[in-house]
Parts: structure tokens; sequence; C-alpha cells
């Protein structure tokens, strides 16, 4: 039996790869991936999960509709949100915060920064 269970969105098959190994060096975790925002919506009323993980650039839905619409139903409010992007510019820092982001790092990132921000987040 898992410990948590994290929703990765990543439209890169590489970031997300990575993103998972990050994870998986951490414990175990249930980590179900989503390649879209789109795909995300579709798998959270699936299961129950304890921290999401989203990219801000994707195809159809992006990371702040999906972080939008998490934040304004009250099934998923309550999930943290941690927001992994290219984007650096403190604009959209700001703006991923207020919609409700508890934690926003750059790419490239460092791993141990990563592995730091979940553990918070999942208070572990």
């Amino acid at each position: 039996m898992y410990s948590k269970s994290i929703l990765l969105v990543e439209d890169s098959a590489t970031t997300r790869a990575l993103i998972r190994a990050v994870i998986d060096e951490m414990g175990d975790f249930n980590t179900v991936e989503a390649s879209s925002g789109f795909e995300a919506l579709k798998l959270l009323p699936t299961q129950e999960f304890d921290l999401v993980i989203t990219d801000i650039n994707m195809p159809d839905i992006n990371g702040l509709e999906l972080m939008n619409f998490l934040k304004n139903n009250q099934r998923y409010s309550h999930i943290p949100l941690i927001i992994v992007t290219t984007e650096r510019s403190e604009e959209d820092r700001k703006r991923g915060m207020a919609l409700g982001a508890t934690a926003y790092i750059t790419k490239p990132f460092k791993a141990d920064e990563l592995q730091e921000v979940i553990k918070k987040e999942l208070q572990i």
C-alpha cells in the first residue's frame, strides 16, 4: 500500500520521467502521470490525490487553468499544488501563487530542491 498519491501533470515525457525518478527516489508513492491538463481532469475523480505537481505550458488545458479548476472545486481545493515550469518571471510566479500554488519551482531544477518541497507539502 502506498503512503501518498501524487498526480504529476507534464506534457513532456522526458520531464515527466525525470520528475517521476525524483519522486521514486523518495520512497513508495503512488505517482499517477497525466500528459495534459485535460488528462489530469479525467484522472482526478478516479482516486484521492495528496499532491498535484503541474507544468504551466501544456496543450489543451494549461497548468494555470487546471489549478483554477482545482482551487474552485470543493472536492479538490485542499490538495497542495506544486508548479514546475520554465516560466521564470516574477509575474508568472506571483500569478501561480495567487491561483493557489503552494510552491513554484523553475526548470531546470535540482532533485533535492524538488524532494524538499514535496516532503514539506506532504508533511513527511
